[in-house]
């Protein structure tokens, strides 16, 4: 079975949208994308673009629609979709629940409404070598030392944890897990506090938003960002979408279930390959395949041969 997994933002590089496979999927979706943005998506993927969250959110979607159509093309229909943050979107669209338009101007208003919120100050930082439980202790007592709150954003694998915040508590809290014995720990280019309670007021905006889009029921597997478990209704993956921004991202857990229901090849939309990098290091019966570092036809030809021998 293919799994098809969609990064989130902080996977961006300056001129990812340039580097997509030369493909008429891609270029119907870059020119689709165009019309419904009003601006040529060419120009989202510049350094000073992607200071944008807009910019980022957007484009990221636009490169993981655009891949996964090119795939369906040469015959490569995902058996189950999974993205991680904004990458639920292209993941949403790829199952058939969202049309891709509609997908476009949800993301814009989610990223417009989450970057009002936190103009600035606020960001995010990756935490690896801790356990949940071990972050979670450290961050109860970074507050209760009186210092501002961080909060767990992301569950991307058992020892790698996502956290949110203002930038002056995120830079403190490195500190303190690094005395604590985090192999490592780093600030992401991500300028908005992800997955907390921070942003519940853009949150309920968004879903209010999203009660006049048309959802369909998945024509494939989409596995929800909140709960990590397959959702089958045009209303749950609604849910999923619009609130995903305030709440725990687990990532592992939709890995987990994910192989568990019989994955056996998994492609990474561009640009990342930290998926990847998840899937194969805690998963390695899964063929895990980062696009953006095979060129096209390797990538499909692999799929192939990875999905007739698995």
């Amino acid at each position: 079975m293919l799994a098809l997994i969609f990064p989130g933002q902080g996977a961006q590089t300056d001129g990812f949208l340039h580097r997509l496979p030369s493909h008429p999927a891609v270029r119907a979706s870059l020119d689709e994308a165009s019309d419904v943005l009003g601006a040529d998506v060419l120009t989202l993927d510049t350094a000073d673009a992607l200071r944008s969250t807009v910019a980022v959110q957007c484009a990221l979607t636009v490169a993981g629609v655009a891949l996964a159509r090119a795939l369906a093309e040469e015959g490569l229909s995902p058996d189950m979709n999974a993205g991680l943050s904004v990458g639920a979107y292209p993941a949403a669209v790829s199952c058939g629940a969202l049309a891709f338009r509609d997908a476009l101007k949800m993301v814009r208003r989610r990223a417009e409404l989450m970057e009002a919120a936190y103009p600035s100050g606020y960001g995010l930082a990756a935490i690896s070598g801790l356990t949940e439980h071990e972050v979670a202790t450290l961050a109860a007592r970074h507050s209760d030392q009186g210092e501002p709150p961080v909060y767990i954003g992301n569950v991307n694998a058992p020892r790698q944890i996502v956290m949110a915040g203002a930038n002056a508590a995120l830079d403190s809290f490195i500190d303190r897990v690094l005395a604590a014995g985090a192999r490592k720990a780093t600030r992401l280019a991500v300028s908005v506090p992800s997955h907390c309670e921070l942003l519940v007021h853009a949150s309920d905006e968004l879903s209010a938003y999203a009660r006049s889009v048309p959802f369909r029921a998945p024509h494939s597997v989409y596995i929800g960002n909140r709960g990590g478990r397959p959702l089958y209704t045009a209303d749950a993956i609604r849910d999923d979408l619009a609130t995903n921004m305030r709440y725990t991202v687990r990532w592992f857990d939709a890995l987990t279930v994910m192989q568990e229901m019989g994955a056996r090849v998994a492609i990474e939309a561009p640009p990342g390959q930290v998926l990847t990098d998840i899937a194969r290091e805690h998963y390695p019966e899964i063929a895990a395949l980062a696009a953006s570092t095979l060129p096209f036809e390797r990538l499909t030809a692999t799929a192939r041969r990875r999905l007739q021998t698995g």
